[in-house]
């Protein structure tokens, strides 16, 4: 991508510098109000034991278990998923320094922060500005704790967007989907998430899935490919504007493959379950990122009358 340093976003709140250690969450329980710590593995991720220790804790609290271990991609926690930091934790732990790589990828990601509410500014009549978070480990957001492993996250309560540029490493290197354009699909789906917010399609769905609990993965399966085609909506309005280069596209589609939740789950060697998908498979993603890239019309994104 084509870009150039400037004043960071004043949409941006970085606190990476309250990272570095690991709040203890506390969730509702029969209203006993119990603390429950989830332990963290070596470097801040999750081991073996806490993601047994989560999913136990899901089965007993009848969640749904990617609503603690995150669907990566983004879509957010739930408004009302009960998370919160417990008042006597901290976060304690001196944050990692940051390096000139680092600080380089935070003026990219407020680059294209900026670009994109700039051209949704122009697309949608009356859009507002949603706020960037930047995070180390875990922060407290509108809907609850977010931490790293959720991986990057639209929270509607408050109207941010919460990412931990680990993520972007792990995109790179685990998920084999690297380059900066898949890095800015990233940010792009979430912002298509503030765009469900603000045209009251995400409160509609919602509502839906709290009247019918059968339909709620179906129904997320479809704001997630939607949020897909809409990143893929600014993609072609950057690319009008001579921001991408050649091989910016493959990198997005690449990343829309790669966190796909067959893909997912073929990893995680759980099997494929496609009743169980938030996000929709590599294909349904690759499919509706590549129509926002090809027509650049929002009013194509209707993946909910397809």
């Amino acid at each position: 991508m084509r870009w150039e340093r400037g004043e960071r976003s004043e949409n941006l709140e970085d606190r990476r510098a309250e990272g570095g250690g690991r709040p203890r969450l506390r969730f509702p329980r029969s209203g006993s109000g119990a603390r429950i710590p989830i332990p963290a593995g070596r470097g801040g991720r999750l081991s073996l034991t806490s993601i047994l220790v989560m999913l136990a804790l899901a089965w007993f609290l009848g969640l749904d278990p990617m609503s603690l271990l995150g669907g990566l991609g983004g879509g957010g926690l739930s408004p009302d998923l009960g998370a919160r930091v417990d008042p006597d934790a901290s976060f304690g732990g001196a944050p990692p320094r940051s390096t000139p790589q680092e600080e380089e990828q935070v003026d990219f990601v407020s680059f294209v922060l900026d670009d994109l509410q700039s051209t949704w500014g122009e697309l949608l009549p009356g859009y507002r500005d949603a706020k960037l978070v930047l995070f180390r480990d875990a922060t407290q957001s509108g809907c609850g704790v977010g931490q790293s492993e959720m991986g990057p996250f639209y929270c509607p309560a408050d109207e941010k967007v919460y990412v931990d540029l680990a993520f972007y490493d792990e995109l790179r290197q685990r998920f084999g989907a690297p380059g900066d354009f898949a890095q800015a699909y990233v940010l792009a789906h979430e912002v298509g998430h503030h765009i469900q917010r603000l045209t009251g399609l995400e409160q509609k769905v919602r509502a839906a899935q709290q009247r019918s609990p059968d339909l709620a993965n179906e129904l997320s399966v479809r704001m997630e490919l939607q949020a897909d085609c809409l990143a893929g909506v600014w993609g072609r309005h950057a690319d009008r504007r001579g921001v991408l280069e050649p091989g910016d596209i493959d990198e997005g589609l690449r990343a829309a493959a790669a966190i796909g939740d067959d893909r997912i789950q073929k990893m995680s060697g759980r099997g494929v379950h496609p009743e169980s998908w938030t996000h929709g498979s590599s294909a349904q993603r690759q499919e509706w990122l590549h129509r926002g890239l090809e027509t650049g019309d929002p009013d194509r994104c209707d993946t909910f009358g397809s």
